[in-house]
C-alpha cells in the first residue's frame, strides 16, 4: 500500500507501520514522487485548498484522504465515491486554544497599544492605564467541539464564566443551540468563534450578530474567515464599539490596503493559531494510527460526514 505524506520529517514521525506500507513524500501536488497508481492513502499539505483537491481525480486507487487541518471545508463534497475523508480533529486543540487565550489577554490588557508605544519609546502609563482585566468576564464559546473544550480548560483558572453553543444543542451538557445566539450574545463580554466553515455557518457573524454584542465586548475569530462577514466587521469595528482578535479573514491573505489593518481595536494574526512546533508530531501520530487502522480493515477516526 502506497502512502503519500507532505513532509520529509513525517517518515520518522510515523514510526513503525504494518508490512507492505510504502511511504513517499509528496510535498506539492505539482511535484509527485512516483506514479499515481497504487496510492491508497494520501495526506495533503497542511491548509491546502482547491489546487490540491484537483489531484483527487488523478489517483485511481485512492481510498483515504487524511487532512492535517481541523477544518475540511475545502474538501467536503469533493472526494470521489469510495474515498473516506478524515480531518485532524484534536491535533490543533493545544495550539489554537493557546492562541485564543493569548489573543484575549492581549486585547483585554491592551498589549497591542503598549507594543506601539514601545516602538515609539514612549512610557505610556498615564495614557494607557488602567487596562481591563479578564477576571469576572462572561465568555461565550460558539463551537463546543474539542477546540472549544480546550479553550474552556485553559480559561477556567482566570475566574470567568462560560456559555457554550454548538450547531446541535446538548442540554444534558449545558450546551445551547445556535438558534439561541440572539439571546446569549448580549450577555457576553468575550465571544470566541470556533465553528467549522459550512453552508450553515458561512456569514454567521453578520450585522445582527455584532449588533447584539454589548458595548466593549471582544470578538475572537479562530474559525475561518468567511464565518464572519467582512463588510459587517469593518462597519461595526470602525465605530470603536467592539474589539476583535482575528486569526482568519476573508479574503485571506488580507490585502495590504484593507481597512482592517488600520483599526486600533483589532488584533490581526495571519492564520497561525495552529501553526506551532508541536503540530507535526501530533499530526503524524494521528496519520500513523489511521494508516494502521486502514491496513487492518478497522474503522477510521475523524471521518467527515457528507453533511459536514
Amino acid at each position: 500500500m502506497k502512502v503519500w505524506i507532505p513532509h520529509p520529517a513525517g517518515r520518522a514521525l510515523l514510526g513503525e507501520l504494518p508490512p507492505g506500507v510504502t511511504v513517499e513524500v509528496a510535498e506539492h501536488p505539482s511535484r509527485l514522487p512516483s506514479e499515481v497508481a497504487g496510492v491508497r492513502f494520501w495526506v495533503p499539505p497542511f491548509l491546502s485548498g482547491v489546487d490540491a483537491t484537483a489531484l483527487l481525480g488523478r489517483l485511481p486507487d485512492l481510498r483515504v484522504v487524511q487532512l492535517l487541518s481541523a477544518g475540511a471545508d475545502a474538501w467536503a463534497g469533493r472526494v470521489p465515491p469510495g474515498v473516506t475523508l478524515c480531518d485532524a480533529r484534536g491535533v490543533h486543540d493545544v495550539g489554537t486554544a493557546e492562541w485564543v487565550v493569548a489573543a484575549i489577554l492581549s486585547q483585554v490588557r491592551g498589549f497591542p497599544a503598549f507594543a506601539l508605544a514601545q516602538s515609539r519609546r514612549e512610557w505610556a502609563y498615564d495614557r494607557l492605564c488602567p487596562t481591563d482585566e479578564l477576571a469576572g468576564k462572561r465568555v461565550l464559546i460558539v463551537g463546543a467541539g474539542s477546540i472549544g473544550a480546550a479553550v474552556r480548560a485553559r480559561l477556567a483558572p482566570f475566574e470567568v464564566t462560560f456559555t457554550l453553543v454548538a450547531r446541535t444543542p446538548r442540554p444534558a451538557e449545558g450546551v445551547h443551540g445556535v438558534d439561541e445566539l440572539p439571546a446569549l450574545l448580549p450577555e457576553a463580554d468575550v465571544v470566541v468563534v470556533l465553528v467549522p466553515l459550512t453552508d450553515a455557518t458561512r456569514g454567521l457573524v453578520d450585522e445582527k450578530f455584532l449588533a447584539a454584542m454589548p458595548d466593549g465586548a471582544l470578538l475572537v475569530n479562530a474559525a475561518r474567515g468567511p464565518v464572519a462577514r467582512t463588510d459587517a466587521l469593518v462597519a461595526e469595528l470602525t465605530t470603536g464599539r467592539l474589539r476583535a482578535a482575528l486569526d482568519v479573514t476573508d479574503p485571506e491573505p488580507l490585502p495590504a490596503d484593507h481597512p482592517l489593518w488600520e483599526l486600533p481595536n483589532v488584533l490581526l494574526t495571519p492564520h497561525v493559531a495552529g501553526s506551532v512546533r508541536g503540530l507535526l508530531p501530533r499530526a503524524y501520530r494521528l496519520v500513523a494510527e489511521q494508516v494502521r487502522r486502514f491496513a487492518a480493515g478497522e474503522p477510521l477516526v475523524n471521518a467527515v460526514s457528507d453533511g459536514y
